[in-house]
């Protein structure tokens, strides 16, 4: 379809119209594209904005960061929130770090602080230090995941000794994401947990480990 066609169909009464005209823009350059999914940003189905501010994180322009921030911080359902905050993290845009770390402390649902946690790591920014670590100690076991990543992420040496507690973590994901994320913290106690977590009964855990493992050799 060319952009005309695009257009037409993101006016479409049908749903599934609308949904496959977001999908198709993924082959349109982000200044072509963005004028168009700004057209749906308000629509009627909660599953269409939420591609749309998606598709936001991933097409690039001078508006893409100030229509997110927007969404963000006045939003009232959580779910566009969470996806506004991992769309800023797409972008890798330094202005959206103080957002989200208002947005990690502030809101008052876990799926939003969880993405915000996540599109924190995405920045690589070494100033989420404070807030991941602080994560650590969450009820929800799906924040421990994304705060275990993101400092990976962020290459907190640091931060080593905090994670290693989740090394027999009831929740396979968080020794994954544990394992995945010591790959990029060396140290020696980094190695001598991924050669324990190599063992592990989950054969996704074991396979995060040895890939780490190779990748700390290649590092030392």
């Amino acid at each position: 379809m060319d952009l005309s066609e695009i257009a037409a169909q993101l006016d479409s009464d049908n749903t599934k119209d609308r949904m496959l005209a977001l999908a198709s823009l993924r082959d349109v350059s982000a200044e072509e594209a963005v004028p168009l999914i700004k057209k749906v940003l308000n629509d009627k189905s909660l599953q269409i904005r939420s591609m749309a501010v998606f598709a936001l994180g991933l097409k690039q322009t001078e508006e893409s960061f100030p229509i997110l921030l927007n969404i963000l911080e006045t939003e009232k359902d959580y779910g566009i929130r969470a996806d506004a905050a991992g769309a800023l993290g797409y972008l890798e845009d330094p202005r959206a770090f103080e957002p989200l770390i208002r947005a990690f402390y502030e809101d008052t649902d876990w799926l939003v602080r969880f993405s915000a946690a996540v599109a924190l790591g995405n920045l690589k920014d070494p100033r989420a230090y404070d807030a991941l670590i602080s994560a650590l100690d969450c009820e929800e076991v799906i924040i421990h995941q994304a705060a275990i990543a993101a400092l990976g992420e962020i290459k907190a040496i640091s931060a080593v000794d905090h994670i290693l507690r989740f090394a027999q973590s009831e929740d396979w994901l968080v020794r994954q994401r544990l394992a995945e994320a010591l790959g990029n913290l060396p140290t020696p106690k980094s190695v001598s947990a991924l050669k324990f977590l190599a063992k592990d009964s989950h054969p996704q855990v074991a396979a995060a480990a040895q890939i780490s493992l190779e990748r700390l050799g290649e590092a030392i």
